[in-house]
């Protein structure tokens, strides 16, 4: 197969995240298993045109926020008919690939905003995201959708999407890189963010509930790893609290770094309103780490309470310190989640992952009766 992969970030873009990672491994499996693979996202100041990325042709058209009314144009100049299948990953907004193309499309889809946007960005934004987003059901009926999560599968239902038309597929994991290390040492005070700063992450309500622990003569400290538009306010935040000697900052690490963090750590904290999954809880748990998240959309998926880790009500500092108070003090409870997540991150493999995606893909040419005929067709142009 010829496959065109059109998504808001690629791998190389600086604000990457799980998204990002997800479609990658997907993407380099396809063309390990010979089939040639394109990915379009938009253009980075400082990154090339064009370039490799482990198998996968990577091309940047656009700016962020362009990208998604130059892209059908761009996509078109690199011959659409060549190729047997668009694989829209619908991450920010939806660039309607069924509108522009004939090819058949599978609509891959970690998470949609809703009115999670009103809270993130200004009205007229989270309106134009909303908009969008409530036509999903109408431009791309007919088409096939992967989620990542039953949550991502519940919401796309309630929006209007076929239930028959929806497949659950879960992320995979790096289990030779994510696992434990019984030569790093747990310091039990310590609680360890992993991910972008944006506000419906929700780390403000992890400062606050450190601010309640401090009040009760807890001894804690919070490590942030990771960057984003919303770190100032964090940061203001942390001062007006009083929390400075108590929050370490450290922005974007490398791997080395974030794999001693996560094994150090009493647990990951992970407060977010809402995600497609949270593949940073499967990273915490295999390294026999367990989370305390937000019981919302994708972390109820990723997170078994009482399991692997606690979950507590989103947007709730007092029951936020509860857990991570318990996490501490309570003889036997880290141990035990330690265990169950360990079992739980072993169920993830991104073989099996690329393995399942790639089995929709053929399939979706298949129903559409696109045989791939390359001795009839031109390549992309490079």
């Amino acid at each position: 197969m010829k496959i065109l992969a059109v998504n808001w970030r690629d791998p190389g873009n600086p604000e990457a995240g799980g998204a990002e990672i997800h479609l990658h491994h997907i993407l380099t499996r396809a063309a390990a298993a010979g089939h040639r693979v394109v990915q379009v996202s938009h253009g980075v100041e400082g990154l090339p045109e064009v370039e490799d990325m482990d198998g996968v042709e990577v091309r940047r058209n656009g700016s962020w926020y362009s990208f998604n009314l130059s892209v059908g144009r761009y996509c078109k100049g690199l011959g659409l008919d060549t190729f047997d299948l668009i694989l829209e990953d619908i991450c920010k907004v939806p660039v309607f690939t069924p509108l522009w193309s004939d090819v058949p499309v599978l609509a891959v889809v970690p998470h949609l905003f809703g009115t999670t946007a009103y809270r993130e960005v200004g009205p007229v934004k989270a309106a134009y995201v909303n908009l969008l987003e409530s036509l999903i059901p109408r431009i791309y009926r007919g088409c096939p959708f992967v989620a990542i999560s039953e949550s991502t599968r519940r919401d796309l239902v309630r929006r209007g999407v076929p239930g028959e038309s929806v497949e659950v597929v879960p992320c995979g994991m790096e289990t030779k890189v994510y696992r434990p290390d019984p030569q790093v040492p747990v310091d039990m005070g310590r609680f360890v963010y992993l991910g972008r700063l944006r506000k419906y992450k929700g780390v403000q309500h992890a400062l606050r509930a450190l601010a309640i622990l401090r009040e009760r003569r807890t001894d804690v400290r919070l490590t942030v790893l990771g960057d984003g538009d919303y770190a100032a306010d964090l940061k203001k935040l942390c001062r007006r609290l009083g929390l400075e000697d108590l929050v370490d900052f450290e922005g974007f690490v490398p791997l080395d770094r974030k794999l001693f963090c996560l094994r150090n750590c009493c647990a990951a904290v992970f407060p977010s309103e809402k995600e497609g999954w949270g593949l940073t809880v499967i990273e915490a748990n295999c390294c026999g780490t367990p989370v305390i998240a937000s019981r919302s959309d994708g972390l109820s998926d990723s997170v078994r309470h009482g399991e692997t880790g606690l979950l507590v009500p989103h947007g709730n500092p007092e029951e936020l310190a509860d857990a991570m108070e318990r996490m501490i003090v309570e003889p036997g409870l880290r141990p035990a989640l330690s265990a169950g997540a360990l079992e739980w991150g072993a169920r993830f493999d991104w073989d099996a992952t690329g393995a399942a995606m790639l089995e929709i893909m053929e399939r979706t040419v298949r129903s559409r009766g696109r045989a791939s005929q390359p001795e009839n067709r031109e390549d992309p142009p490079r």
